[in-house]
């Protein structure tokens, strides 16, 4: 059975109102579908799954493909290494997956993109789906994604052998966040990437004491306006010691007064 079978044909594509009866779709076109939904078919992203929250349809581009050799790729205009993938090809799997999943944006996952963020996952999440192209080799003609006008977004800096793994990442920070997934909200907004912009404060649990190092003594104290307060502090230090980019936007925020509380120290 695949992931589709946990759909109803006949449900109305959700928009950003979703009610919480509806199905959140994620269709995937990959030279390898077997590799979904791989880690998302278990814990609380498998669970959804089952219990038809999400569902996920994973396209073999190569069925789109013509010919006797079923070619998905071919040789770069200009010269240069490796193989591009062709602009029809392609082009018939959109078709085929936006017939299927309609009103879903069209995400292309490559590291030209723009980089992904949890209020982009935040966006996608509040909407009737995606349709996820992951691409091979040098990557995929250029013209098919303008022509369809695909969201081009990067998962990090960095080059991975095709855009499945970042298609994981993508749809498990979008599924977390589905009505009912994780359960308790607060996890959510206390999280790194949260409303505030902040990276996230350390935990801790038993025992208080774990081989010579101590649990800060202001989370047994049972005051919970000090515990917020050292975990605000926290969360500012962490942010303003280990990415520059995010404590400046919370401080221009904080000085328009689009943040609680008084301006952070520099």
């Amino acid at each position: 059975m695949t992931a589709s079978d946990h759909r109803k044909a006949d449900e109305p594509p959700a928009g950003p109102d979703r009610p919480r009866d509806t199905v959140w779709r994620a269709s995937i076109l990959t030279l390898f579908p077997a590799m979904f939904p791989g880690p998302l078919g278990h814990s609380l992203a498998g669970r959804a799954l089952r219990d038809g929250v999400w569902s996920l349809d994973a396209l073999d581009i190569r069925a789109f493909a013509t010919g006797r050799h079923r070619s998905v790729d071919d040789t770069p205009f200009g010269g240069g290494a490796g193989m591009v993938m062709r602009p029809d090809v392609i082009d018939a799997a959109v078709e085929h997956a936006a017939a299927a999943n309609p009103g879903a944006p069209m995400i292309y996952l490559t590291p030209r993109g723009r980089l992904l963020d949890q209020a982009t996952v935040r966006g996608l999440a509040a909407g009737p789906g995606v349709v996820i192209l992951c691409g091979r080799y040098e990557g995929v003609d250029q013209r098919v994604i303008e022509a369809r006008g695909m969201l081009e977004l990067s998962a990090g800096d960095i080059v991975l052998s095709g855009g499945e793994p970042a298609a994981l990442l993508l749809l498990d920070a979008c599924v977390r966040l589905l009505p009912g997934v994780m359960g308790a909200g607060e996890s959510a907004a206390e999280e790194s990437h949260g409303p505030d912009g902040l990276l996230e404060y350390p935990h801790y649990t038993r025992p208080a004491r774990w081989q010579g190092r101590d649990v800060p003594g202001v989370l047994l104290s049972g005051h919970h306006a000090d515990v917020a307060r050292w975990r605000r502090d926290q969360a500012e230090a962490a942010t303003r010691a280990r990415r520059p980019d995010l404590w400046n936007a919370y401080t221009h925020r904080q000085a328009a007064g689009r943040l609680d509380g008084p301006p952070a120290a520099p």
